[in-house]
């Protein structure tokens, strides 16, 4: 019993992710009617905003400390991080140590800058143009953004460590009485998504934007008949989708030490997600990722690995040619979406 939490555990973790950029795809899908292969970008610029910032917050100066010497009795050479000389070591070192969290308002005002002008710049105008269109233009530009952040921080991955109260583990199984060890960050990175989540369905579901957009999404040229300018908001969902997908990825930067190519990575997995749970369907995409992500768990044990060599690396796919065989709309797709 065990063992199943635990692999349970690691789904959520992972489907968290995959719910994250699915929510995110969808929303643009949802509003725009835009399949976007840009959007596993995104969430690598989000990461490496919080590369970024670290390596801001890290930027140190030299001074010759005299109490200190090498081994041939000369004063060593100390570097001081600029924000500790600003702020004192305790509270400089604080900010250096929650470089992680901290670049979650670093990046909001990139990330929504950026989808703004991905939207404003290219995406719209190519609305009304085929699906295979819109396809081929944002997977060119994911590459594009793919080789530039490669350009300037390399080919490798960058460690991005989670701040040292966060970055050990804890027995989530001590109050049920079992013993289930899992690293903390990942409980912080569950309870964002689900934040996040949460946070988009209530400012859909209860404020007045929300309801006009969500009516754009159900009949677009009736809600622009009454005088509404239905296009600013789609883009500003743009936007909106952008940070989502930026904030997934500033926090899964400690699980997954960021590189230039985990964009492409998340985003087919991601696309997957957003068919099996129904496109254009927000609650689909969440309930997808979930579960996709628990399967995904069970099929990396050693025991599925070792009766069927690989499976963890196609269950995904299989379970989507399951469902769009029995449910050719995904588990909640709507009537009607891409079906002309």
């Amino acid at each position: 019993m065990d063992a199943i939490l635990l692999q349970i555990l690691n789904g959520l973790d992972k489907g968290s992710a995959y719910a994250l950029i699915a929510l995110g795809l969808t929303l643009i899908f949802g509003t725009l009617g835009v399949v976007n292969f840009a959007h596993g970008a995104l969430f690598m610029i989000g990461a490496f905003c919080a590369v970024t910032l670290q390596r801001i917050l890290n930027l140190s100066f030299e001074t010759v400390d005299e109490t200190q010497t090498d081994f041939l009795g000369n004063p060593l050479k100390v570097k001081t991080p600029y924000v500790e000389a600003w702020f004192g070591p305790d509270i400089g070192g604080s900010i250096v140590d929650w470089a992680v969290p901290l670049a979650i308002l670093f990046a909001i005002p990139i990330m929504i800058g950026v989808g703004y002008v991905m939207e404003r710049g290219l995406i719209k105008h190519f609305y009304k143009r085929p699906h295979a269109d819109q396809i081929l233009v944002t997977f060119g530009l994911a590459i594009v953004l793919q080789e530039v952040v490669k350009y300037f921080y390399g080919a490798n991955p960058i460690q991005t460590p989670a701040p040292d109260a966060l970055n050990g583990v804890m027995n989530l199984g001590a109050v049920i009485g079992m013993d289930i060890i899992y690293p903390v960050w990942r409980v912080v990175y569950f309870a964002f998504a689900v934040l996040i989540i949460g946070g988009i369905f209530c400012f859909l579901q209860f404020t007045t934007f929300g309801m006009v957009v969500r009516a754009g999404m159900a009949d677009r040229e009736t809600v622009g008949l009454l005088g509404i300018n239905i296009d600013r908001r789609f883009t500003i969902m743009f936007g909106i989708a952008a940070a989502v997908a930026g904030l997934a990825g500033v926090m899964y930067t400690p699980i997954n030490p960021p590189n230039y190519h985990m964009g492409m990575d998340f985003l087919v997995l991601s696309f997957v997600v957003v068919v099996v749970g129904g496109m254009g369907s927000l609650p689909g995409a969440v309930l997808a990722g979930f579960l996709l992500g628990i399967l995904e768990s069970f099929a990396s044990t050693t025991w599925a690995t070792t009766t069927l060599p690989g499976i963890n690396q196609i269950i995904i796919y299989l379970v989507a040619i399951a469902v769009l065989l029995t449910r050719p709309r995904g588990l909640m797709g709507r009537k009607g979406v891409m079906e002309d």
